[in-house]
């Protein structure tokens, strides 16, 4: 989600409700306590310059049961940020405290900001020899050609 489509969501929204992969909610004390944009410059294994920029946005809880964020603290802190550090209309990525600091997504869906999880991936799989596609296998047919090439008969040696 755009940082556009994230403000427009929030434009509508009375109260604020994140929610994690697991269907978890975040509490509703949590905090936003960063919101920046995260330029990655990098070269993949395959050789090839990349930048990627997302916009940030970190969420914190504490023992502060009676703080609560409302949409429109959030779009001004968005709007600060805006005007502060040029932060321009890119994804949004969520970090959010498990047992380590991960990463997310984000989709919204009937009032609810959803954290999705993210992967890993090969940039550059033509370069390493990835495969495009695994190679679909029916087991079915899998044992009718390992029973004929290694059945063996009376009197053949095999065993």
């Amino acid at each position: 989600m755009k940082l556009s489509e994230f403000k427009d969501q929030l434009n509508k929204l009375e109260n604020l409700h994140f929610e994690l992969p697991t269907g978890e909610r975040v509490p509703a004390h949590f905090h936003v306590t960063e919101v920046g944009q995260i330029t990655k410059n990098f070269i993949d294994c395959g050789g090839t310059m990349r930048n990627e920029r997302v916009v940030n946005f970190q969420l914190w809880n504490a023992n502060d049961y009676d703080h609560r964020i409302h949409p429109e603290k959030l779009i001004d802190i968005i709007e600060l940020s805006e005007n502060k550090l040029g932060i321009q209309n890119d994804e949004i990525e969520v970090e959010y405290q498990g047992n380590t600091i991960g990463k997310y997504g984000i989709e919204f869906d009937k009032g609810i900001f959803k954290l999705t999880t993210t992967q890993t991936d090969c940039l550059a799989k033509e370069g390493c020899g990835i495969p495009a596609d695994k190679i679909k296998v029916s087991l079915s047919s899998l044992n009718e050609t390992t029973e004929a090439s290694n059945s063996c008969t009376p009197g053949g040696g095999c065993c």
